[in-house]
């Protein structure tokens, strides 16, 4: 085994030298529990620098300091606020379901850990790999609905129920979208196993890869997905079930302490997961940019990819203005859905059509074309909106 393998495998190697204490029989167990805490400690983790990294980044954006109290440079500030949440108060309103109240932010942060369940962050690290692994995905994605219904209705609040509607209502409606987006993959890849698809984008053509990103429906089902799952995970501009000058916070308005923690936790769980899966169908998963990078471990390029996405939902939650409701229903509906529908057709050519230049011209064109009048054609009820300019305070 040359050392560039070991280094790469050094985690899987490790969980057999760990498992090997364990006796025969409850080996499988001893391994699935130490691959759910490995995931649970990795993520739980990132989301902690990803908080520091955002309110530090915001701070920047917005011309103002971030954190710097707390610890050196303020990289403390994460342990600071998780020890406040804890000790905080758990008010809970006399009239609400205390049962689902309860349980609604748990089932929230459970489905965004499952979803971890059949993403390969490395060669051969998968928790599972389920011949239905972006089905598997899917399906618990949408345990987040039942979750914020859960946390709407059994607060005995109009305030949250309503705005556990209008979350709903977003999140359904970009749902479809990123679903269909993701679609495209399988149609090309033929197989809905997360491992596979990720195994077919590994390999090169001289130096580069083989990334379903760079083909004019992969680049375009990206696109989408991530617009997709920006608005699924309540992210900026998007934030609309957040909004607290209309609704308040929307359907968490009832919780506090840990509880409150919770759906912040699992939000950004899910926009991790969200941002993992778009890596795995598009981004070639765990290999890298080039063939002559492939001595870096396959582990670090997927969290390379992964924290680079990240800044991304960073940069445009300091950049965006929050839409209007009918304007983030009507972009839904009227653009990303018959954009998706659009890529599929595109996807099915590509799939057909023999290699060549004339592949990526039509392939290029059905996807182009449409994306230009479909964008005339939601120009906000034609509309012209002024250039904003901003500049820092002086």
């Amino acid at each position: 085994m040359t050392r560039a393998v070991a280094v790469d495998q050094m985690f899987v190697t490790l969980n057999h030298a760990l498992v090997a204490y364990v006796p025969a029989v409850w080996r499988p167990l001893a391994s699935a529990v130490l691959g759910v805490v490995t995931v649970m400690v990795v993520f739980l983790t990132l989301f902690a620098l990803t908080v520091l990294l955002e309110r530090k980044g915001l701070g920047r954006m917005q011309n103002r300091y971030g954190p710097n109290r707390v610890g050196p440079w303020g990289i403390l500030q994460p342990v600071a606020d998780g020890i406040k949440a804890i000790i905080k108060e758990d008010v809970v309103p006399q009239s609400a379901d205390h049962a689902v109240h309860f349980l609604a932010p748990v089932l929230i942060v459970v489905a965004a850990f499952l979803n971890y369940a059949v993403i390969p962050v490395g060669r051969g690290m998968a928790l599972t790999d389920l011949n239905a692994g972006v089905l598997f995905f899917f399906a618990i994605s949408s345990m987040v609905e039942l979750g914020v219904f859960m946390a709407g209705w059994a607060s005995r609040s109009k305030y949250s129920l309503f705005g556990a509607m209008r979350a709903i209502a977003q999140m359904i409606s970009y749902e479809v979208p990123m679903l269909l987006a993701a679609t495209a993959t399988v149609m090309v890849a033929g197989t809905l196993s997360t491992t596979r698809i990720v195994e077919m984008q590994a390999t090169y053509t001289g130096q580069i890869p083989h990334w379903f990103v760079l083909t004019p429906w992969g680049f375009t089902g990206f696109c989408l997905f991530m617009v997709a799952a920006t608005a699924e995970s309540n992210r900026s501009p998007f934030d609309l079930p957040e909004g607290e000058s209309e609704i308040v916070a929307g359907y968490f308005i009832e919780y506090s302490g840990f509880k409150f923690a919770l759906f912040f936790i699992g939000e950004y769980l899910g926009m991790m997961a969200t941002s993992a899966m778009a890596i795995t169908l598009f981004l070639g998963g765990w290999s890298a940019p080039l063939a002559c990078l492939q001595w870096f471990p396959t582990w670090g390029w997927f969290f390379v990819k992964l924290v680079a996405l990240l800044c991304g939902f960073i940069w445009m939650r300091g950049t965006l203005p929050r839409l209007r409701m009918d304007q983030l229903m009507n972009f839904s509906w009227k653009f990303l859905l018959p954009m998706t529908l659009v890529n599929l057709v595109a996807t099915g050519l590509w799939r057909f059509l023999p290699v060549g230049w004339e592949r990526w011209l039509i392939c290029g064109a059905l996807v182009v074309v449409p994306y230009a009048l479909l964008g005339r054609s939601i120009n906000w009820q034609g509309r012209k909106v002024a250039v904003r300019r901003y500049r820092y305070a002086e």
